[in-house]
């Protein structure tokens, strides 16, 4: 069984402070007794939605195309974005898939919980699936250039085996909707 023990924060210190993230330094003493600095990327999480819709030919997901400077490349992905403070994530969500795409929802089931990238930062994904979808008309933020289009899942999957998707939530995402559509569950 694991050691359930957490580190014990001696010291931590802001090194960073911007509107989307902090970066903190700590001095821990780890669950196995050993001493160690720690730089954390602090965050209060994010969502991503899963929009699906089903048509005589199966389930299509609605995939967003976007510049991202960390990559310097334009990613297609999943709709996505940050919890505001006092935010439920499912509220989030429904935000982000209106504001992103102008799609809304019928129906909403939280389908994974996940950490990006735990080995230095602290946000969490939460990814919904949405279904019965209703188009609408997007209201983007000012920085937000996206373009939206529905792709068939088998195309989708597709993509990311040949590296056209290479965001990381996206691959999570929809490789979990394949595993739950092959077991016949949604």
């Amino acid at each position: 069984m694991a050691n359930k023990k957490k580190a014990r924060v001696l010291r931590s210190k802001v090194l960073f402070r911007g509107p989307l993230f902090r970066v903190t330094s700590e001095t821990v003493i780890e669950p196995g007794g050993i001493p160690a600095r720690r730089d954390v990327v602090r965050h209060p999480g994010s969502v991503v939605v899963l929009a699906v819709a089903d048509s005589a030919h199966g389930p299509s997901v609605l995939l967003e195309r976007q510049y991202r400077h960390a990559a310097q490349d334009f990613l297609w992905e999943l709709p996505a974005g940050r919890i505001d403070h006092g935010e439920t994530a499912l509220a989030a969500a429904r935000c982000e898939l209106l504001e992103e795409t102008g799609y809304t929802a019928r129906r909403w089931k939280r389908a994974l919980v996940f950490y990006s990238s735990p080995g230095f930062l602290d946000e969490t994904m939460t990814v919904y699936l949405a279904q019965g979808l209703q188009a609408g008309r997007a209201q983007p933020e000012a920085d937000e250039l996206i373009s939206i289009r529905f792709f068939p899942l088998a195309a989708a999957v597709r993509m990311a085996a040949r590296g056209a998707i290479r965001d990381g939530k996206t691959l999570a995402a929809l490789f979990w909707f394949v595993g739950v559509k092959g077991r016949g569950r949604q």
